[in-house]
């Protein structure tokens, strides 16, 4: 009979770990004898695991007060985990069901200064497509992925991406005043989804929703495309804006992100 990896546990290893899941937002420093209280566990032992994690810069010891705090290897692993933990591997999957459910061009793309970069997308299986856009860059105000993430700028770096690129009209519907952008960018703020009416390319819509991390920040954003005669305002509003939101939020929640506050 196999055994369980249980069987296979190493107790000081796990010992080790008690004491770095012990770190909270609200303790972010404890002392061997709280630590010890916490975990059951006689002072000695707990203060031979501290000194082994400080000495591979798990933990850090503040030398005034004796307490102890999560040091930065902790976070160079935690960095490790979130990268190989990106938006386009953990978007791909939603991506793929996004299109097979609308029947359209599924993108996601991420900013980068005033232009937003198509990093994946899954195409449509009908012989009537937009051309794909995949890689870049393209300005970000013409364009639903990219207003989905212009909206979340603080105001003072929204004009500086603006002063980098001034918007300039690519067909007769793009948003060249900044007073028209600043209107349509509170809109997607307060409906969080964008819409692209035409503004990149003649005869195209679009219609795209932010995507957020664990720290609730915007990093990207997760849309749909296609011509106009098949998405017409009344799908984009209707029909599509409901299912891409909820495609961003999937991707959001592997990300880490939480709608509950704290």
């Amino acid at each position: 009979m196999k055994k369980a990896k249980s069987d296979y546990l190493i107790q000081s290893v796990s010992r080790a770990l008690d004491i770095l899941e012990a770190f909270t937002v609200d303790q972010a420093e404890l002392g061997v004898t709280e630590l010890s209280r916490k975990l059951k566990l006689h002072k000695n032992n707990v203060f031979r695991l501290l000194a082994t994690l400080e000495t591979r810069g798990y933990v850090d010891q503040d030398r005034e007060t004796g307490n102890y705090r999560l040091g930065m290897k902790t976070f160079e692993v935690a960095s490790v985990f979130l990268h190989h933990l990106g938006v386009a591997r953990q978007a791909r999957p939603i991506l793929e069901e996004l299109a097979r459910e609308t029947g359209e061009t599924a993108y996601l793309g991420v900013l980068e200064g005033p232009w937003v970069f198509y990093l994946d997308m899954v195409e449509t299986t009908h012989r009537v497509r937009v051309v794909p856009h995949l890689g870049g860059p393209l300005p970000a105000y013409a364009t639903a992925l990219g207003k989905a993430q212009l909206a979340f700028r603080q105001e003072g770096e929204l004009q500086k991406l603006l002063d980098q690129h001034e918007p300039v009209a690519l067909t007769a519907q793009t948003l060249t005043a900044r007073s028209r952008l600043s209107d349509e960018l509170a809109r997607v703020v307060a409906e969080d989804v964008a819409l692209e009416d035409e503004e990149l390319e003649a005869g195209e819509r679009a219609v795209a929703a932010p995507v957020r991390d664990h720290a609730k920040r915007v990093v990207g954003a997760i849309g749909v495309s296609g011509p106009a005669f098949r998405l017409t305002l009344e799908r984009l509003e209707r029909e599509l804006a409901p299912r891409v939101k909820a495609a961003a939020q999937q991707v959001s929640e592997r990300l880490g992100y939480s709608v509950i506050p704290g």
